[in-house]
């Protein structure tokens, strides 16, 4: 625990013991960030927070909201100084700007060596592959002219990546053929930014799952889910997977395989890939709650968000199971440049089972998440029926 741990309480004839109110600093403040610290309140957490600029979602939950840059240490450490645990909403915060909080003796979870292992794609490719986890072929590639030596070995189509920074569908570039290679290396930048190349899955279904694993070593998984993609970005959740048990069973055997395999802690997504053969192979992980795990806010006994804090704390996990039979959560994307005012929840709101979840950006851009709703149900085909029937509902704009 750093210099900066709850003080210690006294008062005649009693036993001294810790305040009761532990501080949470979360890097970034985002709606990732947001949710976290409605769960961390609601658990008698103060909240603090750092991002890179004031107008954010979380800001408004947070005792106290910095603004400044969270890759430079020295304003990480700022934050640091006026907690007692520190996390993150997201992987891309540099792991040598996080060590140095630990240097200094402050608490990180996830640890700065796990977000290291994962914020380069290429790097988590190899860890998890070290770990036996199977997933898509892939190769560091430092030239274009190198891309068609690989797809004599893999054969077409390939997908370019970035290693770094990238996340819904920005950093990827699919190739089918020698004519597309110069396009997609111009696209990403690929004199200028480390790439990688992967084999093409042909999957028939995306799969997630959430686990939390606690600093103590306590585990939780969450059901498995499909995701499916619009755009390159999640546009629904649908809770849980119609797979077989044996499939589930396998998913969340080689998610917590890939948790241990970075020794995360609180509450990571990984993604999956399901092949016609029925065959899983792993996609990439997240070290942080997720947008698949969205729908555990209302369809699970204790949310991603929650047992993240918990497992930050270090407190006892809560279950992860469903108490409902079926789930769905659309992601409420902005679909035109303009103001971030929503419109239409009330008429969303007359829906049966429908939780509505708007983010506050004062932004709207085309793709941007502006918040999400989740319909519960006692089947699949309606909660999704429903759900989107919701969604359709609302727009952002003035």
């Amino acid at each position: 625990m750093n210099s900066t741990s709850p003080t210690i309480i006294e008062s005649p004839g009693a036993v001294a013991r810790p305040a009761v109110c532990p501080r949470i600093g979360i890097i970034g403040g985002g709606q990732l960030a947001k949710m976290t610290a409605v769960s961390a309140r609601q658990l008698g957490c103060d909240v603090s927070l750092i991002e890179k600029s004031a107008d954010c979602p979380a800001a408004p939950l947070a005792s106290t909201a910095l603004t400044g840059d969270w890759n430079d240490p020295d304003e990480l450490l700022k934050l640091a100084v006026v907690v007692d645990y520190l996390t993150l909403e997201n992987e891309f915060v540099d792991a040598h700007a996080l060590a140095r909080l630990e240097d200094a003796g402050h608490a990180l979870y996830p640890s700065s060596k796990s977000i290291g292992l994962v914020q380069d794609k290429l790097i988590q490719k190899q860890t998890l592959s070290a770990a036996g986890l199977p997933m898509p072929q892939f190769r560091s590639v430092t030239n274009r002219t190198e891309i068609e030596t690989i797809a004599a070995d893999f054969g077409w189509p390939l997908v370019l990546k970035a290693r770094r920074n990238a996340y819904d569908g920005k950093g990827n570039a699919t190739l089918n053929g020698v004519a597309d290679i110069d396009a997609a290396w111009d696209k990403l930048d690929g004199d200028n930014r480390d790439l990688y190349v992967e084999a093409f899955c042909p999957f028939t279904m995306e799969l997630a799952i959430m686990v939390t694993r606690s600093r103590t070593g306590e585990t939780a998984t969450y059901p498995v889910v499909e995701s499916i993609q619009k755009d390159h970005i999640c546009h629904i959740v649908r809770a849980p997977a119609a797979i077989p048990q044996e499939l589930q069973d396998a998913a969340r055997d080689f998610a917590i395989r890939a948790v241990e395999a970075i020794d995360g802690t609180g509450t990571i997504g990984v993604e999956m890939f399901l092949t016609d053969n029925n065959e899983i192979l792993l996609n990439e992980m997240a070290p942080r709650v997720h947008n698949s795990g969205h729908y555990t806010i209302e369809a699970c006994d204790c949310s991603q968000f929650e047992n993240h804090v918990r497992a930050v704390l270090g407190w006892p996990l809560g279950s992860s199971q469903m108490k409902t039979p079926a789930a769905v959560m659309v992601n409420l994307l902005g679909e035109g440049s303009g103001s971030g005012t929503p419109h239409g929840i009330d008429k969303a709101l007359e829906i049966p089972g429908t939780h509505v979840h708007i983010y506050g950006k004062s932004e709207s851009r085309p793709g941007r998440k502006m918040g999400h709703l989740t319909v519960t149900a006692d089947d699949l085909g309606t909660a999704e029926s429903l759900a989107t029937r919701a969604a359709g509902l609302i727009q952002f704009g003035d």
